[in-house]
């Protein structure tokens, strides 16, 4: 692989002009072909075969009298002021007057008041008024909710407290914004301290987004052809940007360590791309592997966000091969180790001796004290892990939102008037057996069994189908969609019909009970997807470095990053540990999906490090067999790289930390913490520690396995080998030359 990449880097820095004019175009293309087109995304977040989604299908085709989607509706949850209720005569006039000027909207089909729909809590100071709209909810115009929006200020005017519901968004998922600059920021200052350059601290972020543009694009155009959910597309792009700079700066330092060798421009590039540029390409197909491993859980909505964010890694990949090189040999010597700016210079070359110095006796602390710091550092990671073992999943509704929002006081006001149990809400399908004794006796005694369950607080009548063989009952529970006790309630509905003795089959559907099936359907597919994803590391690292020791202590270490990240998600968003100090709202259940994301990206992570790490180590060990100096030799080399790689990715995470959507601000606060832990804890202290501890045996492979094995020269040995012949050809005919002439 690296003499074809060694080609290719020599033939990119050649035809410069053409390959950047050339990616730019593309750039162009699919820009135009995104915007044609316009996203389409689907929050469908059911998973077929699931008995929700069973259920949901049953109660479809038993009692929807169309196949058009359901119309868009918004609720006005309104609270009447203090010594008022919403009966009071000024009050009424001012809701009246409010829903008169809502129904101007052409859109607007229905609206209903909450004393027409009779659901004014106890003491009638809180209910909702209902807008329908003509069309679905994901296609009610923006002009429609500034209508609602100006309307509801004479309510408020009023002193009535007005927030809205339903099934219309106004709080709107932030894709990017001021959160992901900061994160950008942030990487820049890291990248300009690190080559003492502006420019060069400019380009890995250019030609990130570059790769992240034609990404996120692509994914666009997918929207119309699949079902890709909204927050895919900020998955994809924080990994993407992240990969996307750490790609590049890997591959622009080897270009300035080659061109300090008094290597051509081009031919710096060359052996850049074939080196570093290797380790990209192994690590990043790593991480793409690591992400289509999502679709093992067989959730449709999951391996979209595994396609997507899998796609905007390709395209990282492919920029930093090909667009790379041709921008490394426009500026050239421009960004090389001689070339600094002077005011980083003047800052950093006290700094930079220091680093230098640091590097060196980081290295000798971990490797004189070898069992000190395993012993640390796996005793923090194990504490730290122990939160995990309670861990509850669950998906976020607007309980979980920042208290700024309107749904999430409409939410709040909708709990205080019918308890948290409103939110909760559950839809009983009975399907009966008409051959089979007095259908209404035997739905009669159904319906008293559901009544006497635990955590029931009503249940409604039941309504039968056309046919009379099918009945819809409605339950509502006395806890919340996130508690346990509405999870025991679903499944003492299923148990009740399995012990069903007159044929009649209960199943259970609703949002909650769809959240239920997904979040157990996820916990369920986690140790399959972990154990594939450790095996898969350890075969490919076995293969990589030609040893047993090196992987085995690479996907421990990896499940002990793993385990401390869940543990410390567990912590802070479950238990409600910091949570004011890293912004959540409140404190919920952890995002369903997050643990399956974490272990597939945090393991493509991982192996980055680990790569670029021990691959430098057995380069040195290679040629020296000095177990102790290859370890110094990767922690001077690579260790600074890694830490800056790692800070970036910390910077980039953290900026979507920062995001207010719960379920962007979770992702990005797992994988922050996440490569903390791998990063700077695993891989820069426990594993040069353990490696110490192991000697010569860390890189010990049996001969059989050894001849058996592929050789992946992710290091460009063959290429530095050729390198250094051609050079000592040059030398000996420089010399011949020279005696030639005397």
């Amino acid at each position: 692989m690296a003499k074809y990449l060694y080609k290719l880097g020599k033939w990119a820095a050649n035809h410069k002009k053409r390959v950047i004019f050339g990616t730019i175009g593309i750039l162009i293309i699919i820009a135009v072909a995104a915007l044609s087109l316009g996203p389409s995304f689907s929050d469908e977040m059911s998973i077929p075969g699931t008995e929700s989604a069973k259920a949901g299908e049953v109660l479809n085709k038993e009692f929807s009298s169309s196949d058009e989607p359901a119309p868009g509706t918004v609720n006005l949850v309104m609270k009447a002021p203090k010594n008022k209720t919403l009966e009071s005569e000024e009050v009424v006039e001012a809701i009246n007057q409010t829903l008169n000027e809502i129904k101007k909207d052409k859109s607007v089909v229905a609206v209903a008041t909450p004393t027409e729909l009779g659901n004014l809590n106890n003491n009638k100071e809180i209910g909702f008024a209902t807008i329908t709209y003509d069309v679905p909810a994901g296609k009610v115009t923006e002009k429609s909710k500034d209508i609602i929006l100006d309307s509801i200020e004479g309510t408020r005017d009023e002193g009535i407290q007005t927030e809205l519901a339903g099934s219309v968004a106004f709080s709107e998922l932030e894709i990017g914004g001021i959160s992901e600059v900061i994160g950008v920021v942030v990487a820049f200052v890291i990248l300009a301290l690190t080559f003492t350059s502006f420019l060069a601290a400019g380009m890995p972020i250019i030609t990130a987004v570059v790769g992240l543009g034609m990404g996120i694009l692509v994914i666009l155009i997918g929207t119309n052809y699949f079902d890709i959910p909204t927050f895919a597309l900020s998955l994809a792009a924080m990994l993407g940007l992240a990969v996307g700079i750490d790609y590049t700066l890997f591959i622009m330092s080897r270009f300035r360590q080659e061109l300090a060798k008094d290597h051509s421009v081009n031919e710096a590039i060359a052996i850049a791309t074939g080196t570093a540029g290797s380790a990209v390409v192994f690590a990043g197909i790593t991480v793409i592997v690591a992400l289509l491993g999502l679709g093992v859980a067989k959730i449709p909505f999951l391996t979209m966000m595994g396609i997507s964010a899998a796609v905007c890694v390709l395209f990282a990949i492919i920029v930093a091969v090909t667009f790379v090189p041709a921008i490394l040999a426009i500026f050239g010597h421009k960004i090389g180790p001689s070339t600094k700016n002077r005011l980083l210079a003047k800052f950093s070359s006290k700094k930079s001796e220091k680093n230098k110095d640091d590097s060196t006796k980081w290295g000798n602390f971990v490797t004189k004290r070898p069992w000190t710091v395993t012993i640390l550092g796996i005793v923090l990671l194990v504490v730290i892990t122990i939160p995990f073992f309670h861990m509850q999943l669950g998906l976020p509704d607007n309980g979980t939102k920042s208290d700024e929002t309107t749904e999430r006081r409409a939410y709040d006001l909708l709990s205080e008037a019918y308890g948290p149990g409103y939110h909760s809400s559950l839809v009983v399908l009975a399907n009966t057996d008409k051959s089979k004794g007095d259908i209404q006796e035997n739905i009669s005694k159904v319906t008293g069994e559901l009544e006497d369950l635990e955590n029931v607080k009503s249940v409604g009548p039941p309504i039968p189908n056309k046919s009379g063989d099918v009945f819809m009952i409605s339950i509502t529970p006395e806890t919340g969609p996130n508690d346990i006790e509405t999870n025991d309630l679903v499944h003492s509905i299923r148990d009740l019909s399995d012990s069903n003795n007159e044929d009649i089959e209960l199943l259970v559907t609703g949002s909650t009970a769809v959240n239920i099936d997904i979040s157990e359907k996820l916990n369920d597919a986690l140790p399959l997807f972990a154990s594939l994803i450790v095996g898969f590391a350890f075969v490919l690292l076995v293969i990589v470095f030609r040893s047993i020791l090196v992987p085995l202590k690479a996907v421990l270490g990896f499940l002990l990053s793993l385990g401390a990240t869940l543990g410390f998600v567990v912590f802070v968003i479950q238990d409600g540990n910091f949570i004011n100090l890293f912004g959540f709202p409140t404190a919920s259940p952890v995002l369903a999906f997050l643990p399956v994301i974490v272990i597939g990206i945090l393991f493509g992570l991982a192996m980055d490090y680990e790569v670029f790490l021990v691959s430098r180590m057995r380069e040195e060990f290679t040629h020296s067999k000095d177990a102790k100096k290859a370890i110094l030799a990767g922690l001077k080399d690579s260790g600074g790289v890694v830490t800056a790689a790692g800070l970036i990715m910390v910077a980039v995470f953290a900026g979507f930390m920062l995001a207010p959507d719960p379920i962007i601000k979770s992702m990005g606060f797992a994988l922050t913490f996440g490569i903390v832990f791998d990063a700077f804890v695993v891989r820069m202290a426990i594993v040069p520690a353990v490696m110490t501890l192991m000697g010569k045996a860390a890189w010990y492979l049996p001969k059989w396995l050894d001849k058996i094995l592929p050789n992946i020269d992710v290091e460009g040995t063959s290429i530095q080998t050729e390198v250094e012949k051609r050079k000592t050809n040059r030398k000996e005919k420089m010399k011949f030359v020279e005696k030639t002439e005397k």
